[in-house]
């Protein structure tokens, strides 16, 4: 595991083509990013600009046409697609505007589906669920079903699901889109809170007034950074507990 300050992916020369001839276009043209362990990376700039094909392609949900992606310094490409898969459940986690949430199964049942792939017992699963519902007020409701919900506590059941499972990785595309102000501010702390915990957090957004939650804020522009400003210095990053927890039993 690369420690604080030491980057967990980064790209280079990353570049996503869609058609031929007169009908190509890019999404991401020699793009260059790297993120280090504890950042918390918000992506701005207008629609078509490449942020959710970004997300994509570090997701492991979509695939660059040229270009590196390097993963806690391995290089994705030369990763088997089974083993993307397995990174993808343990390692990376989605937040998405649309919360997608599975509507005949309840709360706790949908919070406790990425653990279905990990091999654990299903009491097990639906134990840890609740607990991380617990964590965000939503334990009296684990067996309601996800249109009994408000919008926002929806929002919540989604980031409880996609922190079930511990990824290194948070990537959230327009996770407050859908809310109102006072349930933006609500998941906005929520996240605030996971990512003081060392997580590390990609989150695309068109609202200016989040960026006061990120460690760094990248515009993009037609497929590439047009801004890149660091708000907190790299030794100032908060780090994973555990790397907390063994340094105090080091002492």
């Amino acid at each position: 595991m690369t420690g604080k300050g030491h980057p967990i992916i980064e790209l280079k020369g990353l570049t996503k083509r869609y058609g031929y001839g007169d009908t190509e276009s890019f999404a991401l043209k020699d793009f260059d990013l790297t993120v280090k362990r504890g950042e918390f990376i918000m992506i701005m700039g207008p629609s078509g600009c490449g942020k959710t094909t970004l997300l994509n392609i570090i997701g492991l949900l979509d695939q660059a046409t040229s270009g590196s992606y390097s993963l806690n310094g391995e290089s994705v490409e030369s990763i088997s697609k089974r083993r993307q898969a397995r990174l993808r459940a343990r390692k990376i986690g989605f937040i998405f505007q649309n919360f997608n949430l599975i509507s005949d199964l309840s709360v706790i049942e949908n919070v406790a589906l990425p653990l279905v792939y990990s091999g654990y017992s299903k009491t097990h699963r639906l134990t840890q669920a609740s607990s991380t519902l617990g964590r965000f007020h939503l334990k009296e409701r684990e067996y309601y079903m996800p249109w009994q919900l408000s919008g926002g506590q929806q929002q919540r059941v989604a980031i409880a699901r996609t922190i079930v499972s511990d990824p290194e990785i948070i990537l959230a595309d327009e996770p407050t889109g859908n809310l109102d102000s006072r349930s933006s501010h609500i998941v906005m702390e929520e996240l605030k809170n996971i990512h003081l915990e060392g997580n590390t957090i990609i989150m695309v957004t068109h609202n200016p007034a989040l960026t006061t939650y990120a460690t760094r804020v990248i515009n993009m522009l037609d497929g590439h950074i047009d801004t890149d400003i660091k708000t907190v210095a790299d030794r100032d990053l908060p780090q994973p507990i555990s790397v907390r927890f063994n340094k105090k039993e080091a002492k």
